[in-house]
C-alpha cells in the first residue's frame, strides 16, 4: 500500500521510480557539453569557466566536445538525438533556441520539442557603434539625420539572422528609419569597415569596441540592454536615450534532450545557478563581455524559450530573412 502511495506521487511530480533512482547516482559518468561553436572564442572561454566549477560539485569531469557550422544547428541536431540521461549536454544561445526557428527553411531540430531548458547563465548585451566622422551623437540626431539623408546610413552584420542584423532591424522598425543592410562573413571585417567610415554602423559586442571607443575611431550610442554594463556603467541602455522599450541581448543557456529526468535537470539547474553568482564566477564572465544573467528555473525557461521564439520571429519576417537558409 505504502509502495503505491509513493508511485502515485512520484507520477503526480512527472517522475517515476526509475528516473527517481538515475537522479541520485547522477552523474555515474563524464558529461559531455557540445558546443555549436569553434573552441577559443567567448562563448568556449564562459563555458569552461562553468565546467571547471560544476566538475568539482558534481564529482565527474565535463567533456567539451565542438560540433560548429550551420548556425548552430549541426550541434543542437546532434544533442537532440542523444540519450536523456543527463550526460549529453548542448551550449544554447538565442540563435540555438529562438533565432534559428523563422531563418531556417527546414530547421532539424525543434527548439520546443527536442530540448529541455537547464538554466540560463549569461546574455551578452551589444554596443550600438557609429563611424566616429558621421555627425551622430545620440538617436535623436540618429533619427534627423536618417530622415535628412534618406538611404545614406548602412550598417554591418556578421551575416542574415544573426545578432547584429536583427538588433538594427529592430531599431529600423522601432524609429521608423531606413538604414542599408551590408552583411560580413564576420564580425572583425564588419567593424573594420564601419571604423574605416565604409559602413555608418553597427551593433557589437562590448569586448571587440573598447578599445575603439576609448581611441575615439568609434562612438557609442548606447547599449542594448535596459540594464547597463557592470564594464561600462557610463554607458546609457538605448531604453533611456530614444528608444523606449528596446531591450534585445544575445542569451547563453544549457539544454538537454526533452526526455532528461526532471530531477537531474534540476539538479544541474541548482549547481549552475549558485555558480553564476559566485564573485569569480561574475569577475570571469564578465571579462569576456557577456553578463552573468539567470531567468528562473527551467519551467519559467521553456516559457521564455517560446516567447522569444515569438518575438525574433517578427522581427525576422520583418527583415527579410526568414526562410533564408
Amino acid at each position: 500500500m505504502r509502495r503505491g502511495m509513493v508511485f502515485g506521487l512520484l507520477l503526480t511530480l512527472g517522475l517515476t521510480p526509475a528516473s527517481e533512482a538515475s537522479a541520485q547516482t547522477y552523474p555515474a559518468k563524464p558529461i559531455t557539453l557540445v558546443m555549436p561553436y569553434p573552441p577559443g572564442g567567448g562563448t568556449d572561454a564562459v563555458a569552461r569557466i562553468i565546467a571547471q566549477k560544476l566538475e568539482k560539485r558534481l564529482g565527474q569531469p565535463v567533456i567539451f566536445e565542438y560540433r560548429p557550422g550551420a548556425g548552430s544547428a549541426i550541434a543542437a541536431a546532434y544533442v537532440a538525438r542523444q540519450p536523456a540521461d543527463g550526460l549529453t549536454i548542448l551550449y544554447a544561445t538565442s540563435t540555438t533556441m529562438a533565432i534559428n526557428v523563422s531563418v531556417h527553411k527546414a530547421l532539424s531540430y525543434d527548439p520546443v520539442r527536442d530540448f529541455v531548458p537547464i538554466a540560463l547563465f549569461a546574455v551578452t548585451p551589444f554596443v550600438l557603434v557609429v563611424n566616429a566622422s558621421l555627425p551622430i551623437h545620440s538617436v535623436a540626431e540618429l533619427v534627423t539625420y536618417a530622415k535628412s539623408k534618406p538611404g545614406a546610413l548602412s550598417y554591418a552584420s556578421n551575416g542574415p539572422g544573426g545578432a547584429a542584423h536583427l538588433f538594427a532591424e529592430l531599431v529600423k522598425t522601432t524609429l521608423g528609419i531606413e538604414m542599408t543592410h551590408v552583411p560580413y562573413k564576420g564580425n572583425a571585417p564588419a567593424l573594420n569597415d564601419v571604423v574605416a567610415g565604409h559602413v555608418s554602423l553597427m551593433f557589437v559586442d562590448p569586448s571587440a569596441s573598447v578599445q575603439l571607443l576609448r581611441e575615439g575611431k568609434l562612438r557609442a550610442l548606447g547599449v542594448s540592454t535596459t540594464k547597463r554594463l557592470s564594464t561600462a556603467p557610463d554607458l546609457p541602455p538605448l531604453a533611456e536615450v530614444g528608444l523606449p522599450g528596446y531591450d534585445a541581448a544575445s542569451w547563453h543557456m544549457f539544454v538537454a534532450p526533452a526526455a532528461t529526468p526532471r530531477p537531474i535537470v534540476q539538479r544541474l539547474y541548482s549547481e549552475i545557478d549558485s555558480i553564476i553568482k559566485e564573485p569569480d564566477a561574475i569577475e570571469g564572465i564578465s571579462k569576456r563581455g557577456f553578463e552573468p544573467s539567470g531567468a528562473g528555473p527551467p519551467d519559467q525557461l521553456a516559457l521564455f524559450v517560446r516567447s522569444e521564439i515569438e518575438r525574433w520571429g517578427t522581427v525576422v519576417r520583418a527583415a527579410g530573412a526568414a526562410g533564408i537558409e
